[in-house]
């Protein structure tokens, strides 16, 4: 489904990322773990097109997408889950789910997608009339990721999903990341949190900096010395 090749980024003339390779295939969960600063989210941005990619390419379904707009990378079936949530605190939790539906291809279903991330998110539901700024850290989280799933998206990228989370609150984000892939949803995820995301995904990239220096199985990954000892203090 997606597809990275070579792929060099940065801000301004600091040059982040040097020629990544990555896959990540339909219905698949796909993490990038690494320590602060490794790139991670960097290489996210590039993929939504919030920065420049300065060399190599980026392909969904086969369309290179590479430096095309953010609203031109949405419209294409790739939404982001920003870190820290970003929602707007002043709006009901209605109105950011709305918010969601912008794309122009989600707007006919947008009652069809409503009933569906509400079914998903039950908590949620129960919020729809409260402002977005008055809810917990995990509720605002929901909110967000059902805000991301209005938009009908083929790939859901996940920044730190679990950041300021409590540990009750962690595990629930997990599940509820497992529980949008059998909704069809694929799912790229940065996080910290290296064991459990391991143990969730699918496959995974190390990301050093800058560069992927390890790639394998989530088990693989988990099994593996350097991952041990670099991520998980084994």
């Amino acid at each position: 489904m997606l597809k990275v090749t070579n792929l060099t980024s940065g801000y301004g003339k600091t040059q982040v990322l040097n020629r990544l390779n990555f896959e990540v295939n339909a219905g698949e969960i796909v993490t990038v773990i690494g320590a602060n600063g490794a790139g991670k989210t960097t290489t996210l941005k590039a993929l939504c097109g919030a920065i420049p990619v300065t060399e190599g390419t980026v392909e969904f379904e086969g369309v290179d997408l590479t430096n095309h707009t953010a609203a031109q990378i949405v419209d294409a079936g790739i939404t982001m889950i920003p870190e820290g949530r970003q929602l707007f605190p002043s709006f009901t939790v209605k109105d950011n789910l709305l918010m969601g539906s912008y794309k122009r291809a989600a707007r006919p279903i947008v009652k069809d997608k409503l009933d569906e991330v509400l079914q998903i998110f039950p908590r949620v539901k129960e919020r729809l009339s409260q402002f977005a700024g008055s809810l917990s850290g995990g509720e605002q989280q929901m909110v967000a990721i059902a805000r991301g799933m209005m938009a009908d998206p083929k790939l859901l990228v996940f920044d730190e999903p679990s950041l300021g989370l409590s540990p009750l609150l962690v595990q629930q984000m997990f599940d509820v990341i497992r529980n949008v892939t059998s909704h069809g949803v694929t799912v790229l995820l940065v996080e910290q949190n290296v064991f459990r995301t391991l143990r969730l995904a699918d496959r995974g990239y190390v990301l050093e900096n800058g560069t992927i220096v390890r790639a394998g199985t989530g088990q693989e990954l988990l099994n593996d010395p350097h991952v041990k000892r670099a991520y998980l203090g084994h």
